[in-house]
């Protein structure tokens, strides 16, 4: 399944405005944007690097658990870019990992307007990251 279809299950499952995956580079300790329904804003290529929010890092990336930023206060607390992210009509955020054999290859981003997500939500995201595996595996075997 390729990137563009799991960005559709997602829209149909939950909505989202903003979607974008992240494939985990660990040798760089950095998260390449593999996919981007926003190409213009958010080209594929451009890297996130830990400093940037080192506890969602290690919620997302090591211990492997969805993070849920509900409104603006928490987009803004965990993106640098959230001017960029509040200019698109994204105040809630769920990023969910994608993990395979136990290892973290990336994560889903899912915004949308502020409210738009909560703990159902999440769980939601989370059923549909493993539909992302093949895609990461195809990625992290060509880079």
């Amino acid at each position: 399944m390729n990137l563009s279809t799991v960005e559709e299950r997602v829209r149909d499952a939950i909505g989202v405005r903003l979607f974008t995956v992240l494939a985990w580079v660990p040798e760089r300790r950095a998260l390449r944007r593999v996919h981007s329904s926003h190409p213009a804003e958010y080209p594929v290529g451009g890297e996130k690097t830990v400093e940037v929010a080192a506890g969602w890092l290690a919620r997302c990336v090591t211990e492997q658990e969805p993070y849920l930023g509900p409104d603006r206060a928490a987009v803004r607390e965990i993106f640098a870019d959230h001017a960029l992210i509040d200019a698109l009509g994204c105040g809630a955020v769920i990023n969910v990992p994608v993990v395979a054999d136990g290892r973290t290859l990336g994560v889903l981003n899912i915004l949308d307007a502020e409210g738009r997500y909560d703990e159902d939500s999440v769980v939601t995201a989370a059923s549909l990251a493993p539909l992302a595996v093949p895609a990461l595996r195809d990625l992290e075997e060509n880079r």
